[in-house]
């Protein structure tokens, strides 16, 4: 059942860890729906800033958030307005106070959730699908990848009845737990209909014990923000790993 499974859900406690860390109450729910809303309320604002993983984490009075993206630039604006309006916002939908912290990633090939919503931007801007998704496997593995796997589901083409297509290089293990796989999937919105893009990414095996934390291989210690409350960018490092 490896080959069904979430690859990233199945690692969780293994090599992964989640992406919304607090304590969960009577009120657990109630944290659920708004973890919903602030993650889904980023994607829509920033949709131009490649906005990909958002983790948040809870105390009694304070929320904080951390974005990681392929366009730091674009969230904080001239002299950290903009990540200033975005506190702001947040602080209308949690009911207490935000504290944002940004993080660059430098290789925005290797993120599954950057390269499947590319491939569905460039299809519904009526570029080939196999064109799309072939430059996207060239790029991923010429920034080492050790293997990618592209499904598309769909009327492709306008197709009259739908159908899925597989692409893949390299090796992407799915039952083998210390295996780093990233997974997405996303949508593309086309005339025809919706188009499923699933995207695996495999970066390479995890050897002994591995730093759960949401923010494994970056520098926890530059998250932190200034004094003056601004935003930090700090590079997405690529984890450290042994091999025998």
């Amino acid at each position: 059942m490896g080959q069904k499974t979430n690859p990233i859900g199945n690692r969780l406690g293994i090599i992964r860890g989640w992406d919304s860390n607090w304590y969960g109450g009577n009120d657990y729910g109630d944290k659920i729906a708004e973890d919903y809303k602030i993650r889904k309320y980023i994607h829509a604002r920033l949709s131009k800033a490649s906005v990909s993983k958002i983790i948040i984490e809870r105390t009694l009075k304070l929320v904080t958030v951390t974005i990681t993206t392929a366009r730091p630039g674009i969230i904080i604006g001239k002299g950290g307005q903009e990540v200033d309006k975005l506190k702001e916002e947040l602080k209308k939908i949690t009911d207490k106070e935000v504290q944002i912290n940004i993080f660059e990633i430098k290789r925005p090939e290797l993120d599954a959730y950057l390269v499947g919503t590319s491939i569905a931007r460039q299809i519904e801007s009526r570029i080939s699908y196999r064109r799309a998704i072939k430059m996207a496997i060239a790029a991923a593995m010429r920034m080492n990848a050790e293997g990618i796997k592209v499904q598309i589901s769909g009327r492709l083409n306008g197709a009259e009845m739908a159908r899925s297509e597989n692409f893949k290089e390299g090796r992407i293990p799915l039952s083998t737990f210390r295996a780093d796989i990233d997974y997405s999937l996303a949508e593309a919105h086309t005339t025809y209909g919706r188009m499923g893009i699933k995207v695996w990414i495999m970066k390479g095996e995890v050897y002994g014990k591995r730093d759960l934390s949401p923010l494994v291989g970056m520098d926890k210690q530059k998250s932190k923000p200034s004094g003056s409350g601004a935003p930090r960018r700090d590079g997405n490092k690529p984890n450290a790993r042994k091999r025998k």
